[in-house]
């Protein structure tokens, strides 16, 4: 006897995404294979984002106040109806297939709780910066171990029944944007579930990112987060942001700034930093590839630094993380209380 695919309910938060939700909307729409329901949860919009989704036909909930897409997405999973759900970022363009690949895989994998995809590698947004960022998703991604150890809801599925066992989105640790979904696939993978990271299943990504919002959420939404998981034990794995390559570029790149004293005392050991850099490099040569294929050489050169900026911000803000949590309070004159309002 066949196994049927489940039934889908798609889940899309938004806040302020008017100049973008139409072609998400568009785009699901024109799915091969239609969801049972689109779900679109108004995060108190004071743009035409409510306006927009009911032009186009779905399902429009609200939240009672302004309280980020972990509290929007859980609204929308208490009333949604399908056996999976799939979550959708409302700057994310699905495949016309995206929704038939969802349920293809879960019925052909019935071991799998979760899975997501990557964003592809044609990004909506044309300035330098979103080129970048968006790309270094895709290859991280397209490049991580298939048995995934965490989750991501811009284009990522659950099990309707396992997401309701485990409570959803911490809703309570995460009232803004941040890393609620990777906390909730360490919660899945600590408890034996499957999570399948699926190359396959992409979708473009329209977000235009500036430098102040680069900053705010790789630092405030991401590194910061992230480093706290780590600490409590939940998060130092070897795969995706986390590889061993990534942590030895960020100890190279301290290396760096602990030699140039020296070679400014002493010309001849300017060799020193110039090996260290030549070393992240070579640690970092297949995302610097990919970018040459992708955008050719310029591209990838106005790269690099960024790179070493990412290793930089990510390493200072785990060290500073590490000394305020893990540390004596004596020492730091802090307490766990003063590390969790970080």
């Amino acid at each position: 006897m066949e196994v049927r695919s489940p039934t889908i309910s798609v889940i899309v938060p938004v806040y302020n995404g008017g100049s973008f939700l139409h072609r998400c909307l568009d785009a699901l729409d024109r799915s091969t294979v239609k969801p049972l329901e689109v779900i679109v949860v108004d995060d108190c919009s004071t743009d035409d984002s409510a306006k927009i989704c009911r032009q186009k036909g779905v399902k429009v909930i609200s939240t009672a106040k302004n309280s980020g897409p972990a509290v929007a997405r859980n609204l929308a999973a208490r009333i949604a109806t399908g056996e999976i759900l799939l979550f959708v970022d409302a700057d994310v363009v699905v495949k016309a297939d995206t929704v038939a690949q969802v349920g293809e895989r879960f019925r052909s994998r019935p071991e799998i709780s979760a899975l997501f995809g990557s964003y592809d590698d044609e990004p909506g947004e044309p300035n330098f910066l979103s080129q970048y960022k968006n790309l270094q998703h895709h290859y991280v991604h397209q490049a991580s171990s298939p048995e995934a150890s965490t989750f991501w809801s811009g284009l990522g599925a659950i099990r309707r029944d396992v997401f309701v066992e485990f409570g959803g989105f911490d809703e309570k640790k995460f009232d803004t944007p941040s890393i609620e979904d990777i906390e909730l696939g360490f919660r899945l993978r600590r408890s034996g579930h499957k999570i399948l990271l699926d190359r396959e299943i992409q979708g473009k990504h329209l977000k235009k990112w500036s430098a102040v919002s680069h900053l705010r959420t790789e630092i405030l939404s991401r590194a910061i987060p992230w480093s706290k998981l780590i600490l409590e034990g939940q998060g130092l794995v070897n795969d995706m942001n986390l590889k061993k390559k990534d942590r030895l570029s960020a100890v190279f790149l301290a290396f760096v700034f602990f030699s140039l004293p020296l070679a400014i005392l002493s010309p001849a050991l300017a060799i020193v930093p110039m090996l260290l850099l030549i070393g992240i490099a070579v640690l970092n040569r297949g995302i610097l590839s990919f970018f040459v294929a992708k955008r050719g050489w310029w591209f990838a050169v106005r790269t690099f630094p960024l790179l070493l900026f990412y290793f930089f911000y990510s390493g200072t803000v785990f060290v500073t993380c590490w000394l305020f949590y893990l540390l004596p309070d004596a020492v730091v004159g802090r307490t766990r209380a003063d590390v969790d309002a970080i």
